[in-house]
């Protein structure tokens, strides 16, 4: 699945800010009967999503901020200060706490994908290591996970996914190559290899 293409932080700030500004003209207009502080949500998230954290908390200020100014200069009746002073607050907090949430939601996505791309460049590298075949340069036995030599073709019977890799000499081998070349060899060396 691909990814929609996002827009750049600058770009998204500015289109946040205009969004609050069309709302607060649109709710100013509407007058304090009609609601819309929920609206100011949209260009909350996205400054979350795409601005960072600093530029998220200056935009949810901006929408309370203008909120708080519609409602007093729209003339909305409150029986007490106590009252307006809560509602201001419970909206700006809730502004705040959104584009906080977001930009905080927009990181670890990011940490996840990030975390995910890690693991499958790991596996994909030890799925590589793992399939290299340690096989004797002389009598091309292969050395199992045990350490033992086995033909090279009950080997990939048993490891078909198995690629090849000289590793060295067996101890069958090697013992003959030092007698070959007039090295003496410890008795029993050889046999500690043997199949």
């Amino acid at each position: 699945m691909k990814d929609a293409p996002e827009l750049s932080p600058r770009a998204a700030f500015v289109l946040a800010l205009v969004l609050s500004l069309l709302l607060g003209v649109v709710d100013w207009a509407s007058g304090y009967e009609l609601q819309f502080f929920i609206f100011y949500f949209i260009p909350i998230t996205l400054a979350g999503w795409n601005c960072g954290l600093a530029r998220t908390l200056g935009v949810s200020a901006l929408c309370g901020g203008l909120w708080i100014s519609i409602d007093i200069y729209s003339g909305h009746p409150y029986s007490s200060w106590l009252y307006a002073s809560w509602s201001a607050l419970i909206r700006i907090g809730s502004f705040l706490l959104n584009g906080y949430s977001v930009a905080r939601i927009k990181n670890l996505v990011l940490a996840e994908r990030q975390s995910a791309a890690e693991l499958r460049h790991s596996a994909a590298e030890v799925k590589a290591l793992k399939g290299l075949l340690p096989i004797c340069a002389g009598c091309q036995r292969v050395r199992d996970d045990k350490g033992y030599w086995l033909q090279v073709e009950e080997y990939l019977r048993q490891h078909p996914d198995a690629l090849q890799q000289h590793d060295g000499y067996c101890n069958t081998c090697e013992a003959k190559m030092l007698r070959d070349a007039g090295i003496e060899v410890p008795s029993g060396a050889a046999d500690r290899g043997a199949v």
